[in-house]
């Protein structure tokens, strides 16, 4: 079973380089055939910073890839399913570039051969054994209030809407039932929804989960307005609501540019 792991990138110089670090012991490594970074038009060195970290992991195929547009998070979640598919991954695994996750909260489950029995592994902030550093009690609380909600609506336990480290079995998304998500950071939130209505095999984990040195771009009020939104459309119509097109700029295709890529 070869993994990818894809790494999301926006305005995180600072935080890449730890985050690619990590990869760059051997313990870590041996558990992941591929690893790409995908920056979607960061203002900063993000690029640069990942460039230069990329060559001392000790990961064999290793990518920089700039998203030809801005697509937002969840466009290069898609950019990152479509490389997985036609480079032959059977496994992908979502890990922030702003460090907030470890992936070292994933390897034990990797070990117990999860990612073989669950098509979705999820990390969850808000499970027993996870722990949160530096997250506000608002944070926490409000989260909390929308996992009820939503575990209510889909009728399945939800940990957690969409944290940033997760893996998920490509041949998943064979169908395309994720193309007409939102493109923005509330991407997470129709996949989790949509987890639950398919039936899909799901199993969530606990993480520890900081704020340090992180600028989020997901702003509390807003984002809270977009969930209340989305829970509407998804509980007056629930057939409708996985049908039509919830995307700002509907496209065909997500091209993206490699910048760098290193190979065996």
């Amino acid at each position: 079973m070869s993994i990818l792991v894809f790494i999301p990138m926006y305005n995180c110089e600072t935080q890449i380089v730890r985050v690619l670090r990590s990869f760059e012991d051997a313990d870590i490594a041996r558990f992941f055939d591929g690893i790409i970074c995908i920056d979607n038009g960061s203002t900063d060195a993000t690029r640069d910073a990942a460039r230069a970290s990329l060559p001392s992991v000790r990961i064999p195929v290793r990518a920089l890839l700039r998203n030809d547009d801005n697509y937002g998070l969840g466009g290069s979640h898609k950019v990152a399913i479509d490389f997985a598919r036609d480079a032959g991954f059977d496994h992908l695994v979502v890990l922030h570039g702003d460090d907030q996750g470890s992936i070292e909260d994933l390897l034990p489950r990797i070990e117990a051969g999860d990612h073989e029995k669950f098509d979705f592994l999820m990390g969850a902030r808000f499970m027993k054994g996870s722990k949160l550093k530096g997250y506000s009690f608002v944070r926490t609380m409000a989260n909390r209030v929308f996992n009820v909600i939503f575990s209510a609506i889909s009728k399945k336990r939800l940990y957690d809407l969409g944290s940033g480290l997760n893996m998920f079995r490509v041949s998943a998304f064979n169908d395309g039932f994720h193309r007409k998500f939102s493109d923005d950071l509330t991407f997470n939130y129709y996949l989790i929804l949509a987890v639950a209505a398919r039936n899909a095999s799901l199993k969530f984990f606990p993480l520890t989960w900081r704020e340090e040195d992180q600028i989020s771009n997901a702003k509390l009020g807003r984002m809270g307005f977009q969930l209340l939104r989305l829970l509407w459309r998804r509980i007056a119509n629930q057939r409708r609501f996985f049908e039509e097109d919830h995307r700002a700029t509907p496209r065909t295709a997500y091209p993206s540019t490699v910048i760098a890529r290193w190979d065996p």
